[in-house]
């Protein structure tokens, strides 16, 4: 099926997901933002956009795998906390103390914001294919996102050669029963993983890989891309510092745009060419804005953003809710009306 949406859209999608994650621990928000996940990978699947590739877990197995561990880990070190359930020794290290309601409430959240960002990032991956997700990458750094492709394609086929290997030992009368059993796959992986490299270093420099003249970059460039780098971090540390303070968040924002300029020239100054570039369309844009509108309705000091800030501490209560941020939460969904929309037409 053709792609209905472009991939900077999605990529677009994806970054307004994680930001609207990491600016709030609201129970409330984080349900309203898991369900719209929920909701586009449901239109994903029913319009027939997922790939092949299968994650090694899916979001639900590592919500059960990941959640009780936070609990386990935030309650045995942060003994903060009114409804106290039971004490450890205090002779043991570091873990000693209460255990409290509190800290294991806050733990699930900490786990549950953790699995929304593995499922988006699972979802982006299964939509977008390796080809799309190379393109996202500035022109400047295209050879870097290659080999970065390649490298993580080096596990699933590694995988897969083992299970030929295998298939073919086991046809020769081959049990694989002990340690000693296992070693005459090795020869065999090595060799063609080795002859797999030859074959794909042949094609990259037969297609010129990276083989353009080094251009000396700007003094200004690199200025603006250390500048905007150390701006983002520098904002994503007061926003874990002071939550209820917006400084943070928008010297994040303003660090980040400025790393995308630097790397928006950085990428002119490359030559680059496309045998068919994908159109920007009414659709992208539609999806972008709203999920580019709803991280700015999260982050703008103009509304009360006390809601966005639940902490259980000292004692478990209720989370506030604001209906503008809960409804900026459906700008999430653009993704699943538009799919819908293209497969109703």
């Amino acid at each position: 099926m053709r792609q209905p949406l472009h991939p900077l859209s999605w990529a677009l999608w994806l970054l307004a997901g994680l930001g609207l994650l990491s600016l709030t621990r609201n129970p409330l928000y984080l349900a309203l933002i898991f369900a719209w996940i929920g909701v586009v990978g449901g239109s994903v699947r029913l319009v027939g956009l997922t790939s092949r590739r299968q994650p090694l877990l899916s979001p639900l197995r590592f919500g059960l795998l990941v959640i009780p561990v936070t609990m386990l880990v935030n309650a045995l070190n942060v003994h903060i906390g009114a409804t106290i359930l039971w004490v450890l020794p205090l002779a043991l290290p570091l873990i000693g103390g209460p255990i409290t309601l509190e800290a294991l409430v806050y733990g699930a959240l900490n786990g549950l914001v953790l699995t929304a960002i593995y499922a988006l990032v699972v979802l982006v991956n299964q939509v977008l294919t390796v080809r799309a997700i190379v393109g996202l990458a500035p022109r400047a750094y295209s050879p870097l996102a290659v080999v970065a492709t390649i490298a993580l394609t080096f596990a699933p086929l590694t995988v897969r050669q083992i299970q030929v290997i295998r298939e073919a030992q086991a046809v020769r009368g081959q049990r694989m029963q002990s340690l000693r059993d296992w070693l005459p796959l090795f020869l065999p992986l090595l060799l063609s993983g080795l002859e797999r490299a030859l074959q794909l270093a042949e094609a990259m420099t037969a297609r010129g890989f990276a083989g353009n003249h080094r251009q000396t970059t700007p003094f200004a460039l690199r200025l603006g891309l250390i500048g905007g780098l150390l701006a983002m971090v520098a904002g994503l540390a007061l926003q874990l510092r002071w939550p209820g303070a917006t400084s943070g968040g928008w010297l994040a924002m303003g660090g980040l745009a400025l790393l995308g300029a630097g790397l928006w020239w950085s990428g002119r100054r490359q030559p680059h060419t496309v045998y068919r570039p994908a159109a920007f369309r009414r659709r992208d844009w539609l999806v972008s804005g709203a999920a580019l509108g709803a991280l700015t309705l999260f982050l703008i000091p103009w509304f009360d953003r006390a809601s966005l800030f639940y902490y259980p501490y000292p004692r478990l209560s209720l989370p506030g809710f604001h209906l503008l941020h809960g409804l900026a939460t459906w700008g999430l969904l653009a993704p699943a009306f538009v799919l819908l929309w293209e497969r109703n037409r």
